[in-house]
């Protein structure tokens, strides 16, 4: 029996088993640095590097303008939940092998028991267990690294970079982006906020220093799961009184989207036809997105907690540093307000995207709904194809798009799910990775047609190792 201290046995194991790595069999091309650039090097960007290096697939750079690893993605910045909001067993960036799994990680540090007793993965030793992942794996990550440009080119993308405060450009021949909830948007303020003065409130997506509202009246907008993490965060930090204002009659119960996780729906979802897609983000829409049911109770343990249901805020303005606020016929007081009104995705609106955004299709392009089911906001999500890409406006009039690929929530309307978080990455890391690698090698298929056919290799073995077993007629005698 083998006994060892190596806390990674395990998952050390299960590489060695696994083999190594494929070589690199995609061909350097001139003027290219890199084959993939992937936008985000938190958790789904360390997936795809992953996932793309078993394919065989180099040239990989992984890029993230954050300023280092801890404060890279949102687990340890502006995420204030205290556990995930999906269930502890989903697979995830473990991409199939048990051992490089949450379960496993959590188990070799605290055992078969602990594991068994959490309900749900704590956001903290979620993003410990990222961190080790990325660095058990070796996957580098490029920090203050932000992407300002692309620049579409003839077979490739310009990337205009901004590297430690300096501007560089680089090349690729493929993007993934793998960037959060703001990737192909940003955070959605109501215009009765956007008034106020900019110190006196914040959106959730924001670093929000809850120390300065100690002793202060908030208000928060908004009443998914973020509007209640930040409300919890306000009233723990000592805040005298915190008031959430919902526009619904009641909060949001029915997980609408967790019925489609079933594998039927779930790996055949993008293969539904168009009206049947929009009308469940449409319904999702209508019924609303649920907080868990533990956020809800950790700000109603608070008596300082009070929430105002049907409370739409038809106004809003500052008098000195104080909010005043008209919520229905009611005029409240405020020294600080919270937007967790979620976010919009716009192409258009990303500066990145800005020398090709018109090319792209969105849902408003492809499908008119019934007159009941019309949403603007719904309308400006892209339509992606079934790796994710980026589809032309008008076909042929922008054929790079194809090599831009969304993994963000961006692809909510095409795939069903919110794209980017743990429940997506089954699925959808290898159909990009698979299509990825199709591109790329059709792309080079002369040079892998010479590869594949040549002779230009060494023999395994010379004629002498079969000569002597080599039929020989027998020489019949007496014959001269």
């Amino acid at each position: 029996m083998t006994t060892t201290t190596d806390i990674d046995f395990a998952a050390r194991e299960a590489l060695r088993l696994l083999g190594p790595d494929p070589e690199n069999w995609v061909f350097d091309q001139p003027g290219i640095d890199h084959n993939v650039t992937i936008v985000g090097g938190s958790g789904s960007g360390s997936t795809f590097a992953f996932a793309l290096r078993r394919a065989g697939i180099g040239g990989v750079t992984v890029i993230d303008e954050a300023e280092d690893e801890a404060h890279a993605g949102v687990w340890l910045t502006r995420a204030r939940m205290k556990k995930l909001r999906t269930p502890k067993n989903l697979p995830g960036p473990e991409l199939g092998i048990p051992a490089l799994s949450f379960q496993a990680w959590y188990e070799a540090r605290h055992g078969t028991e602990a594991y068994a007793a959490i309900d749900r993965i704590p956001r903290v030793l979620w993003a410990e267990y990222l961190s080790w992942y990325r660095h058990f794996l070796n996957i580098p990550v490029r920090y203050q690294t932000k992407l300002i440009r692309i620049e579409p080119d003839v077979g490739f993308l310009r990337l205009h970079l901004e590297v430690n405060g300096v501007r560089q450009v680089e090349t690729t021949r493929k993007i993934i982006f793998a960037n959060g909830v703001a990737g192909t948007g940003g955070a959605n303020i109501p215009p009765v906020l956007a008034s106020l003065p900019r110190h006196l409130y914040a959106h959730t997506s924001e670093l929000i220093n809850f120390s300065e509202l100690r002793g202060k009246t908030v208000a928060v907008l908004g009443a998914a799961a973020s509007a209640f993490d930040a409300a919890g965060v306000a009233l723990e930090s000592g805040a005298k009184a915190v008031h959430l204002f919902a526009r619904r009659s009641q909060i949001a119960s029915l997980p609408v989207i967790r019925v489609r996780g079933y594998p039927g729906a779930y790996y055949n979802y993008a293969q539904l036809p168009d009206a049947a897609r929009w009308f469940q983000a449409w319904r999702f829409n209508q019924v609303g997105s649920t907080p868990p049911p533990d956020a809800i109770a950790r700000v109603t343990a608070f008596s300082n907690f009070h929430l105002h249901l049907s409370a739409t805020w038809k106004s809003a303005h500052n008098q000195g540093d104080r909010i005043v606020a008209q919520v229905n016929d009611d005029v409240l007081e405020f020294d600080f307000a919270i937007a967790g009104t979620g976010y919009f995705v716009d192409p258009t609106k990303r500066p990145e995207l800005a020398d090709f955004a018109h090319h792209i299709a969105l849902w408003r392009d492809r499908y008119e709904p019934p007159a009941d089911q019309r949403n603007e906001q719904l309308s400006t999500y892209p339509y992606l194809g079934s790796a994710h890409e980026y589809q032309e406006k008008v076909p042929g009039t922008a054929p790079y798009l194809k090599d831009i690929h969304v993994f963000n929530p961006a692809g909510f309307v095409s795939f069903g799910l919110p794209i980017g978080d743990v429940p997506s990455i089954r699925r959808d890391v290898p159909a990009i990775v698979e299509r990825i690698s199709h591109d790329l090698f059709f792309a080079d298929w002369s040079q892998h047609e010479a590869r594949i056919t040549s002779d230009n290799v060494a023999p395994d073995f010379e004629s002498s190792l079969y000569a002597d077993a080599v039929w020989k007629k027998p020489v019949k005698a007496g014959v001269s």
